[in-house]
């Protein structure tokens, strides 16, 4: 676990399903875990440090090791109402819609394209934003970019559905850029996204 940003924790941890590292963020004051995997340093790291309440996904396919962290502190667990036919009643997902703020101090904004489900989450208190498979990138010194073609629909069309959600998020200027898939970005988020525009 590594504090990126004050009350801003990442970790990655190996993915079984598809064998990549991913990554997972916990913002402390807000209590909320995004996108969770275990950490290396299991879930009795929060047990020293603030129990998380929420779980928060940024599309349906990140729900990862969210039962663990239900049954270990009774956090609740959202993601956007398009993606909650994913989950079964006794999962007890709870639905969010474009623009909610589902758990104090955290905002959702649209991305959609590569999925209805698919968010970005806001926390003004740390100028930063998550995402989920919209934006990528693979290796720590790579640009933003897209996932595979393979994994769209319609590739160019999405690829401009993501380009038009994320210009919508630069009067946000945020510092900080919590990816799933990959390292985060720390400092200088708002230029990485305007570069991620103009390629």
């Amino acid at each position: 676990m590594q504090e990126i940003a004050p009350g801003v924790f990442h970790w990655n941890a190996l993915h079984p399903n598809i064998k990549m590292r991913v990554s997972s963020y916990f913002l402390a004051d807000e209590g909320v875990v995004l996108d969770p995997m275990l950490p290396p340093e299991g879930l009795e790291w929060f047990e020293e440090h603030a129990p998380p309440a929420a779980v928060v996904l940024t599309n349906r396919h990140h729900h990862r090791r969210s039962a663990d962290f239900v049954e270990e502190f009774g956090c609740a667990v959202f993601c956007h109402s398009a993606g909650l036919h994913e989950f079964t009643e006794e999962q007890h997902v709870q639905g969010f819609e474009d623009g909610d703020e589902p758990v104090a101090g955290i905002e959702v904004k649209h991305v959609g394209s590569i999925c209805p489900d698919e968010v970005a989450i806001y926390v003004p208190r740390a100028k930063a934003i998550a995402f989920a498979d919209g934006v990528v990138r693979w290796r720590r010194d790579d640009p933003l970019g897209f996932v595979p073609d393979s994994l769209f629909d319609d590739a160019e069309h999405d690829k401009a559905g993501i380009r038009d959600s994320v210009r919508a998020l630069l009067p946000l200027e945020p510092d900080h850029l919590l990816l799933a898939h990959g390292e985060p970005i720390v400092g200088g988020g708002t230029a990485a996204l305007q570069a991620f525009l103009a390629r």
